[in-house]
């Protein structure tokens, strides 16, 4: 399965983890969880074989570490197939790791064009698919009842069933990637792929929990398989939910424009009270400025932070001096008063609350935040938040 969580969305960049060295140039990871699961398969697994086959001592557990060792590798194979398709399109790759539901691949950056989402997105589980024919074909050409032959058994099924669910168009799966491929090149709109693959993405999360159920009420699963069906469909909602939510932001982008969001910036000399400087703004018109401080000489040279403005209780602020609630000019980040969209959001970093100066040149617009443009691509947050 690719890295196919929004970065705007809910996660980042991940990196759960320990590095174990680096295949074909790209670093390879091991999670935690990966290594537990391991463990667990390896006694399991040998547990299992041995009593078919009746394995005694050690041996059985040496087979289900090797069993492991080939999982391993199929699901590195998998991820590969991803990396090298981004590659040869000329999309970098952080990084591969495996974790406990198999292993996500990081890219750089999205893919430019819908094609090149496509065959990225459906090269792993092109490779899980070509895995679970040769492992067919080894089960076939094994001699019945050996330990090899056991394990190329379960190699078909496992290669095979991963190749078909994760190719089920929803998304963070990577069928989901190809249905926002193809919805994108439809529609020319890579946000409503998105939003079309999140919701289908919904669809399998259910449609997994409701087969773990059956297939544990059947009889097919013992209790650890319903557990795993559950955490697998749960873990695919969270990340669909994830992705609805990102391309609904994503799609009000155009509404972010830093002129028209600034708030106005009201500059009064160093020393002023903040009580005094907000009977000033107010008798100026200005409703909810940000307050400035100035030098003697007129020269703007601190921002007062809004957030700790409005901490300050309202018998103290004819005691409190603007300044000591200010933030230095010099540390304020800048944004341009041209930029829109993604454009902006990618300037805004850090704490909330920050404010930054909009600039037109060397005019100062207004004082923009994080919190100025969350309250437009997401309002509905902002409205429980209160």
């Amino acid at each position: 399965m690719t890295d196919s969580t929004p970065k705007s969305a809910s996660r980042g960049e991940r990196r759960s983890g320990f590095q174990v060295g680096r295949i074909f140039g790209f670093p390879l990871r091991l999670s935690v969880s990966w290594v537990v699961m391991s463990v667990f398969i390896t006694f399991w697994y040998g547990e299992g074989l041995g009593n078919v086959l009746d394995l005694t001592g050690p041996t059985r557990y040496l087979a289900g570490l090797g069993f492991v060792a080939c999982l391993l590798l199929s699901v590195l194979l998998h991820e590969l197939g991803h990396a090298l398709t981004a590659r040869y399109y000329g999309i970098g790759v952080k990084g591969i790791t495996l974790d406990l539901l198999g292993g996500y691949t990081e890219f750089d950056h999205d893919s430019p064009r819908p094609g090149v989402e496509m065959a990225t997105a459906l090269a792993g589980p092109g490779v899980s698919a070509l895995l679970g024919v040769f492992s067919v074909i080894a089960t076939l050409a094994l001699p019945n009842g050996t330990v090899l032959d056991q394990i190329a058994f379960q190699l078909a099924l496992c290669n095979i069933i991963v190749a078909v669910y994760n190719a089920l168009p929803g998304w963070p799966l990577d069928g989901g990637r190809a249905l926002r491929a193809l919805v994108w090149g439809i529609k020319g709109d890579r946000d409503a792929g998105l939003l079309v693959a999140g919701w289908s993405g919904r669809i399998v999360a259910i449609g997994t929990a409701l087969a773990a159920a059956a297939l544990y009420a059947t009889g097919w699963y013992e209790w650890f398989g319903l557990i795993f069906g559950l955490f697998v469909a749960f873990s695919i909602w969270q990340g669909a939910a994830g992705a609805v939510m990102t391309a609904r932001v994503r799609r009000r982008y155009p509404l972010v424009d830093p002129v028209r969001l600034a708030r106005p910036l009201f500059v009064v000399p160093a020393g002023t009270s903040l009580a005094e400087a907000s009977r000033r703004a107010a008798e100026a018109g200005h409703a909810a400025p940000v307050l400035g401080v100035a030098d003697p000489a007129g020269r703007l040279t601190a921002l007062v932070v809004p957030e700790a403005a409005a901490a300050v209780p309202e018998q103290r602020r004819p005691w409190v001096t603007v300044e000591t609630l200010a933030r230095g000019i010099d540390a304020v980040a800048t944004i341009p008063s041209a930029a829109r969209g993604a454009d902006v959001i990618k300037l805004l970093r850090g704490d909330p609350a920050t404010p930054y100066l909009v600039v037109d040149g060397e005019d100062v617009v207004g004082v923009l935040t994080v919190m100025d443009v969350v309250q437009v691509l997401d309002p509905a947050a902002m409205k429980a938040g209160r």
